[in-house]
């Protein structure tokens, strides 16, 4: 008890600039977690198996075009 009754005020100041850091850092988080899960969409439909392996040799005539034979 005797800790909290010694306790002084604390000056600390916030300005403006500090909010909009503030807002920045969390908006930038926000951003890169969606472009991070924007690119491991497919690997994590997977993972919860929502979605089910595609097989690799319809992906790959696909890529290649019809006039590829």
């Amino acid at each position: 008890m005797e800790l909290l009754s010694t306790m002084t005020t604390v000056l600390a100041y916030l300005d403006p600039g500090s909010g909009s850091m503030i807002l920045q850092i969390i908006a930038g988080g926000a951003a890169a977690v969606a472009v991070t899960a924007k690119l491991y969409w497919n690997r994590i439909l997977r993972f919860l198996r929502i979605r089910k392996d595609e097989p690799e040799t319809a992906e790959a005539t696909s890529a290649r075009g019809p006039d590829s034979a």
